[in-house]
């Protein structure tokens, strides 16, 4: 079961993940019993370098701001050496590997302390000869393996109050939109066993009348195999036993429970396409990238981090504003010393500056002019270095705000989103708080330059 619909724990999950992939890494030769589950190392929107063995933060454009070697965060200077003229390119996926969903935190730790492990000489030779990218190889099979072989997902099965979080609302957010009227899908890539388990522990108790969670879906289907639900046909089977038992389908109709099949068998028995379809998923490529790109269904991205920022923008809002404030500051007196050095430039060739105050005032003033108004941005700088250096910090000391690279730009992640969700937020149950009726229309994107036209009249 995907996080849309049922809330994890992330970190009870991920946390028993490690657990599972950490002991196949054990069985395998790796030396691990040293090492233990750190959620704080890695947020969700990162890369991993998977040839130098590094995580790194890009920004919308795909400049490299932050690196973690192994567990080391690098400096500046040698992300710079390091990555001066390289750009993330997601598309080469054997470089690269995007951090698109908080599930991939579990792997991500795992393998910056294998890492480590290697960098001290640790590695049993007998494992061969290993480089970052066979070590990568190693985690993901490790942890492919806790996966395929349903260690985790049988343990959340016992247990579903301890990796689930209720939340009452989800219900009834989506039951008032089928009481609107909308026609609604749950399409995931668990079996339906587990989905099955999943939504009653997390639906049927917040429901009226003894609704079930099957009553809110016009259809619902397992074992979807996304993304290539998005693209290819794959058999059809109905679901016909609460044991699991399938047979033999070949066309889909309303109400019905079942395995497989493709987007355009929805599309087709639905008699819905395209734009009319809003696609509701947390995976940015298995989910929204794909429904996006291959079908033009609308798209909403759940991204659950996005109230742990929220809060931490909030506690740091005076900082924040103090900070742009000594920015701004330091920019005024930047400007003055560079309107002291034109005028001593242009005065060379006779020649007035572009201020009245600065063409009036000798060489000797300038030069002073220019020596003080050194030592206030020096003095500025001392100020703001701290306060960009910790800008972040609430949401994570590391790597700084999920939605952002640096001060003023956007992350990798934040320009995926925009890129291929119209809408995003933290979880389903958000819209309990609209109509079923309410239409989201985007703000107005603004342009550089756009303010500067409408304050002079253009």
């Amino acid at each position: 079961m995907d996080y849309t619909l049922v809330h994890y724990n992330v970190m009870a999950w991920e946390g028993r993940a490690y657990d599972f992939g950490m002991a196949n890494l054990k069985s395998m030769g790796f030396p691990v019993d040293d090492l233990e589950f750190d959620p704080d190392l890695v947020i969700r929107g990162l890369i991993m370098d998977k040839v130098k063995g590094n995580l790194v933060k890009a920004d919308r454009f795909g400049y490299i701001k932050r690196v973690m070697h192994g567990t080391k965060m690098l400096s500046t200077r040698a992300v710079s050496e390091i990555y001066g003229r390289e750009l993330v390119d997601l598309r080469k996926e054997s470089t690269w590997e995007f951090l698109n969903t908080l599930f991939s935190v579990s792997e991500a730790v795992m393998f910056m302390q294998m890492v480590d492990k290697l960098d001290q000489g640790l590695v049993p030779p007998e494992l061969g000869p290993l480089d970052y990218t066979g070590l990568y190889n190693a985690v993901s099979k490790a942890l492919f393996r806790a996966h395929v072989e349903g260690q985790l997902k049988s343990e959340i099965m016992a247990e579903p109050e301890r990796f689930v979080e209720p939340d009452p609302e989800l219900p009834l957010a989506l039951l008032d939109q089928k009481e609107a009227g909308k026609k609604l899908l749950l399409i995931t890539n668990s079996d339906y066993l587990y989905t099955n388990k999943m939504m009653n522990h997390a639906f049927n108790r917040f429901l009226p009348n003894d609704m079930g969670w099957r009553d809110l879906f016009e259809m619902v289907i397992v074992s979807a195999r996304k993304p290539e639900f998005f693209q290819i046909s794959h058999p059809l089977y109905e679901v016909v036993t609460n044991d699991g038992l399938m047979r033999p389908c070949f066309k889909a109709t309303s109400g019905g429970l079942y395995s497989g099949g493709s987007a355009q068998m929805v599309e087709k028995s639905l008699d819905i396409h395209g734009d009319e379809i809003l696609y509701v998923g947390d995976h940015i490529f298995t989910d929204v990238s794909q429904s996006k790109v291959h079908l033009r269904w609308r798209t909403a991205l759940i991204c659950r981090e996005l109230e742990d920022e929220f809060e931490a923008l909030i506690q740091s809002h005076v900082q924040k504003e103090k900070l742009v404030t000594l920015i701004q500051q330091k920019e005024i007196v930047g400007d003055l010393f560079n309107q002291f050095r034109l005028a001593l430039q242009r005065r060379t060739n006779s020649r007035p500056a572009q201020t009245v105050a600065a063409t009036s005032m000798n060489d000797q003033e300038l030069t002073e002019s220019m020596q003080k108004s050194l030592i206030v941005m020096q003095r500025l700088d001392e100020k703001i270095a701290p306060l960009m250096e910790s800008d972040g910090d609430l949401f994570n000391k590391r790597w700084g705000w999920l939605s952002r690279a640096g001060l003023w730009d956007k992350s990798h992640l934040t320009r995926q989103i925009e890129k291929y969700a119209d809408i995003y937020t933290s979880r389903v149950s958000n819209f309990l708080h609209y109509t079923p009726f309410m239409y989201f229309q985007s703000q107005e994107q603004t342009l550089a330059h756009d303010v500067h036209s409408y304050s002079r009249g253009q």
